[in-house]
């Protein structure tokens, strides 16, 4: 086991605790959140070589990979429908199961995020009734440089080693509401993550601040993470629980670009492996080929179109998408924001 313990008064056991030190969730995040499968979603699911799932119960989390061609998955409104064999680990959907997942277009930088329960896993299918729809920002996937990679042959076959050179990971949380979450992270290489024993560490960078994971680490520590180096076919599977630190001495170990991030994550691993994925072998991600026409800033702002909450300001954030021009102005604003504050 790790030798490497954390001081008690740097954890961040209480929401209270976690919006000191990173700011609370900007109520504007929230109207993203659509409780069906809007058409743009379908069509980003039409599109989507590979995805990232989660499904929680009792005994935790558990996180696989699914995939192949584009269109693998399909759906309408309110159901999203897999096929088992899709996935690397079928076993994980069990009925009554939560489900948090993560769809990926292959050139396209931002993600889909879908949520709900499995209500059914029979007849070589697994069929997701739909709470939760909407999209992530670009900065992992940028931080990563997902998309640029090239094939390799060689990636490492020892956890630490691979664990080191990733540059990607999907992060699976559950809450006390029984709901999973996917949460995409992403860093160069040597930043992304590291393992320290039986330990991973791994570091908490700006992004939307729905910082749902966070919470649910502070209500129910069971996590897993799928670790990847873009271009290979090999993942690294960790399981086990997790903590919140503003330890400085963890921090410092992931600063990028003179920036120190604000939050380590430290996850106390009972399982560790690296294994090929047969959903990475199908997709053949790589070189990226962009060959769909998806906007997604045009597709999240008709979300928030579509959201239903009510008041004044979620009213107005509506009413403003109306506005000519206000496509572009959006934009222009992901833009600065993905340029000036990805660390």
């Amino acid at each position: 086991m790790s030798n490497s313990p954390v001081e008690t008064a740097s954890h961040i056991d209480t929401v209270a605790a976690l919006e000191n030190v990173i700011g609370k969730t900007p109520g504007a995040m929230h109207l993203k959140v659509i409780d069906h499968l809007d058409d743009g979603a379908l069509r980003w699911i039409a599109a989507s070589p590979l995805m990232f799932a989660g499904f929680g119960s009792d005994a935790g989390v558990r996180i696989t990979l699914g995939g192949g061609a584009c269109g693998f998955a399909r759906g309408d409104a309110r159901e999203l429908r897999i096929p088992l064999s899709s996935l690397d680990d079928p076993g994980l959907a069990q009925p009554g199961a939560a489900f948090g997942s993560l769809f990926l277009i292959p050139g396209i930088r931002e993600t889909l995020r879908i949520n709900g329960k499995v209500s059914s896993a029979d007849s070589g299918e697994i069929r997701i009734a739909v709470e939760q729809c909407y999209g992530h920002c670009a900065k992992a996937l940028i931080r990563s440089e997902l998309w640029s990679a090239q094939p390799m042959v060689d990636a490492p076959g020892d956890p630490a080693a691979l664990i080191a050179t990733s540059r990607f990971m999907a992060l699976a949380t559950m809450g006390m509401d029984g709901r999973a979450d996917l949460s995409p992270k992403g860093d160069p290489a040597g930043c992304m993550a590291r393992l320290d024993g039986d330990t991973l560490w791994f570091a908490d960078r700006p992004g939307n601040k729905r910082v749902d994971s966070f919470r649910n680490i502070i209500e129910q520590p069971s996590v897993a993470a799928a670790l990847l180096v873009p271009g290979a076919d090999h993942v690294a599977i960790v399981r086990g629980k997790a903590q919140l630190t503003t330890d400085k001495e963890k921090r410092v170990l992931f600063r990028v670009k003179e920036k120190t991030p604000l939050l380590a994550i430290q996850v106390e691993a009972s399982v560790i492996e690296v294994r090929a994925s047969a959903t990475l072998e199908r997709a053949r991600l790589w070189p990226a080929q962009k060959e769909t026409d998806i906007d997604p800033a045009r597709l999240f702002m008709g979300h928030i179109k579509l959201n239903k909450a009510s008041g004044i300001g979620a009213a107005l954030a509506r009413g403003s998408l109306s506005v000519p021009g206000v496509t572009s102005l959006v934009k222009k604003g992901l833009e600065k924001d993905y340029k000036d504050n990805l660390y």
